[in-house]
């Protein structure tokens, strides 16, 4: 199953940092929130707002489980750049020494993908394999994070 989900839009604030952001690069926290809301729209259980990393911002959803969608932003050109999430299981300390923020559930990747398409302002999502993106391999990616 593909994890790793990029996208484009123009709607989310790319360029300001904001007084409360941990570095100034930590984009993302109005993505967060339009995704939340999508989530609850739909009736997921979310946390009320997201957290934020030294790099960007995650938010936490249960779809059969506790999952976190990480969201970070790439500035590719002058002109823009690409929003980068990253779709993880809830494991807690332990779990996540253990591998289990591995194992995300299929459930998890296709709300996920339901929501994106939802915000009318996200455009080209692309979803990959953690190996290949890692890699620097993101033309093997596909509109769907389910494996053909």
């Amino acid at each position: 199953m593909r994890t790793i989900v990029t996208f484009e839009s123009d709607a989310f604030n790319s360029t300001e940092p904001r007084d409360y952001f941990i570095n100034e690069c930590c984009f993302g926290d109005d993505v967060a929130r339009a995704v939340i809301d999508e989530l609850r729209s739909r009736r997921a259980v979310t946390e009320p707002e997201p957290g934020q990393e030294d790099f960007g911002w995650y938010l936490t959803f249960d779809a059969g489980a506790s999952h976190q969608l990480v969201i970070g932003y790439r500035p590719d050109t002058d002109e823009g750049g690409t929003w980068i999430c990253w779709l993880e299981r809830n494991a807690g300390l332990i779990g996540s020494l253990l591998g289990r923020r591995r194992r995300v559930l299929p459930e998890a990747a296709t709300v996920i993908n339901e929501v994106l398409a939802a915000i009318p302002s996200v455009r080209n999502v692309r979803w990959h394999t953690k190996n290949a993106f890692d890699n620097g391999n993101e033309s093997e990616s596909a509109s769907s994070p389910t494996m053909p």
